[in-house]
């Protein structure tokens, strides 16, 4: 843990200027053709409440990040009938619309002590929908390793001021990875969470992570993305096993804070 926060504190002093991979701009995706492609990305909806981020990793089911399932005012834990995943959702239509019939959540994620950034590692959930999605236009995406210091990645996600369509990063950097977080140069806001982080290789999209957490280290934005390959195995074995929402933990209601240490440390708020 302490190894982690000293690592994001450093952030800058390692990685240096980030010159030929400084980050790409946001790109609204408005039009079918810009969307073209990225529509197993959705938006889900929350009760009517709140709203995360999600992808789709097979026919029925959908990746996101473990804190989307609560309720963040009362730490409730959302029915998996009160959520909606809306396939490419954009301009007030969906690709597809689809209800959730299980949710699992990863067992090893803490929500009650918030001070501990290594929580980020395992923020994951795994959605069940209530029918599968056999379109064409909506394909699934395949998960890979995670990507080393240095990589380029990009990022889809709705946020608070794009709620209506998706945006597209297409690359920002892997600025540092520790005890399975990743820290990285990727523009992410309120809504992100769950967002899928992607490498591209030989024009495949491939999904290496989720968003968890924004940050900022030295007055830089930074997102912090989770582990992946073995939590996403551990959780598929859970949902073939086990019914309803599993959570290790019962949640409270407060946000990720973490004091800024004398060199410059990072403070940390859900995206």
């Amino acid at each position: 843990m302490k190894k982690l926060i000293a690592l994001l504190a450093m952030v800058l002093w390692f990685a240096g200027p980030l010159g030929a991979s400084d980050p790409s701009p946001l790109r609204k995706m408005m039009t079918a053709d810009d969307n073209r492609g990225w529509e197993g990305v959705g938006r889900l909806n929350m009760s009517g409440e709140s709203f995360c981020t999600g992808a789709l990793i097979a026919e029925n089911l959908v990746l996101t990040a473990g804190h989307c399932l609560f309720d963040k005012a009362t730490g409730r834990e959302y029915d998996p009938t009160e959520i909606e995943f809306l396939a490419g959702w954009r301009n007030g239509r969906a690709s597809a619309y689809r209800g959730v019939r299980r949710a699992v959540v990863h067992p090893n994620f803490e929500f009650k002590d918030l001070n501990k950034a290594a929580r980020v590692v395992n923020d994951l959930a795994l959605l069940e929908l209530d029918q599968p999605i056999r379109k064409s236009s909506v394909k699934p995406f395949e998960t890979f390793h995670r990507p080393r210091k240095g990589a380029e990645v990009g990022v889809v996600s709705y946020a608070h001021d794009r709620a209506e369509s998706p945006a597209l990063q297409e690359m920002c950097q892997v600025l540092a990875r520790q005890s399975g977080v990743l820290v990285m140069s990727c523009e992410v806001d309120y809504g992100s969470s769950g967002a899928p982080v992607f490498v591209v290789e030989n024009g495949t999209a491939r999904i290496v992570s989720v968003i968890s957490a924004k940050a900022t280290v030295r007055d830089m934005p930074v997102s912090l993305g989770t582990n992946l390959e073995a939590p996403l195995a551990e959780m598929r074995a859970i949902l073939a096993s086990s019914d309803g929402v599993f959570n290790a933990i019962q949640p409270t209601a407060r946000r990720i804070q973490i004091e800024p240490n004398p060199d410059g440390g990072a403070k940390f708020v859900r995206p």
